[in-house]
């Protein structure tokens, strides 16, 4: 096996064991990046010299005896849209073309911390909205990546990273990842800073993660979960040690509730099934929970709240250069300069008590299950496909990851997506990761 097909847990252990340097690693990952970029086209900025020389200073302070980061030496993939100081970040629009940050992105700052090598830019869909980037599937170039984090979902899936950063205001974290294959995490709302980051909408958007495996995106999720005091709704807290609770046992085997949202007709026929033997394989340890109609207005609530902060976030962009903007974009921030006041603060005044309506079924079950998609990622590269199985838990500003567990016939990979009660992010991977152990031993 390449070294860019490590991941990044067992990656770590080479190189503090000196098994492994770093400069081996980023040029494995270089490799594969000159080998099938053209096709994916996954970065919208790669300096393969720039990426050396961040490993060659890792080597050498290694060499010198200096303190290790938690990601000594690992290559993240970065979203075009999270600011970079050495890196343009152009936000998947030309009217932030060559747009050079004057510092680093709180989380960048971070992962430079733990030792990362910031090694390029991912495409992000216009804005990280609808309009689709450049990116394609890695697993069929015909198909959509998902969006808005496509290049950092099709990086990782790709064998060019083994970490990405991505972010979700709707399901711009979990899709891409479900379709093209790997493990993606969006943590509760407010615990990963978003300073330097664009901003769509306070109140949904979340910074997350791509990943191959759940210890993988514990060991990212660790480096970047912190307080920052210009992010207004970061909270100083205990530093989480996400990797060690994610690798234990349960101290009781979990129960999963099985939900079929008020949308299940928008699931396609093949994927249905495809939860029907995962649901068969659980058997005891899920139960079909049946979610109240009610809760369609969730999805309404959703757009009002996006909509009216896209419109409020894209002045500048809307009024200066809107036939520089998507059509789909443009439509957005029309809807949204039209909503009315008591809708927009109604929807905002809902997200509480949602949080409080789920608690029951938190007390009962560890998470609950439900499609990361409607489908397999579908064919053509006009949309990003359907976000609205991430909608509702981006609203409640649930902790949600989606795991490659189930796959299509044309064979690509249908994600299975847990979601877990607000603040229970360790524990949610805890259980992701003891329910791919039991799969792989069923």
């Amino acid at each position: 096996m390449s070294w860019n097909w490590l991941d990044a847990t067992a990656a770590t252990q080479a190189l503090r064991e000196g098994t492994l340097s770093a400069q081996t690693l980023v040029e494995a990952c270089i490799e594969r990046v000159l080998a099938v970029d053209a096709e994916v086209q996954a970065w919208a900025f790669f300096d393969p010299e720039h990426a050396r020389a961040q490993a060659r200073a890792l080597d050498q302070a290694r060499k010198e005896g200096k303190p290790l980061g938690a990601l000594h030496g690992i290559p993240v993939g970065i979203k075009d849209i999270i600011d970079t100081t050495d890196m343009p970040t152009e936000d998947g629009t030309v009217l932030h073309a060559g747009r050079r940050p004057m510092r680093d992105a709180a989380v960048v700052g971070m992962l430079r911390s733990a030792g990362a090598i910031v090694f390029g830019k991912t495409v992000t869909t216009e804005l990280a909205t609808y309009s689709p980037g450049k990116t394609r599937n890695p697993h069929n170039p015909a198909h959509t990546p998902g969006g808005s984090s496509s290049g950092s979902a099709a990086a990782v899936a790709a064998g060019m990273v083994p970490l990405a950063l991505g972010t979700q205001t709707n399901g711009s974290v979990i899709r891409p990842a479900a379709y093209c294959g790997v493990v993606g995490f969006k943590p509760t709302h407010g615990l990963v800073p978003r300073t330097g980051i664009l901003r769509q909408s306070r109140e949904l958007d979340t910074v997350g993660v791509m990943a191959r495996t759940v210890l993988d995106a514990a060991a990212l999720m660790e480096c970047i979960a912190g307080y920052d005091a210009e992010d207004p709704d970061s909270r100083p807290s205990a530093r989480i040690p996400f990797a060690a609770i994610a690798a234990e046992d349960p101290p009781l085997e979990p129960t999963l509730a099985f939900a079929r949202t008020p949308i299940w007709d928008r699931v396609d026929a093949e994927s249905r099934a495809a939860f029907d033997e995962l649901s068969a394989h659980l058997g005891n340890r899920i139960e079909t929970l049946e979610l109240p109609e009610t809760l369609r207005a969730a999805w309404d609530w959703h757009r009002t709240i996006m909509e009216a902060d896209i419109a409020a976030s894209f002045v500048m962009e809307y009024e200066r250069g809107p036939d520089k903007l998507s059509e789909s974009l443009r439509r957005q921030i029309e809807r949204g300069r039209a909503a009315r006041a008591f809708d927009y603060l109604d929807a905002l005044a809902r997200i509480a008590r949602l949080n409080d309506s789920f608690q029951e079924i938190f007390d009962r079950y560890d998470a609950i299950v439900t499609p990361a998609a409607p489908g397999a990622a579908p064919e053509g590269l006009a949309n990003t496909g359907d976000p609205a199985f991430c909608t509702l838990w981006t609203l409640c500003g649930m902790p949600a990851i989606t795991l490659p567990l189930l796959s299509a016939g044309n064979g690509l990979p249908i994600g299975v997506q847990l979601v877990g009660k607000r603040g229970d992010d360790a524990r949610l991977m805890r259980t992701a990761n003891w329910l791919v152990r039991y799969l792989d031993n069923a």
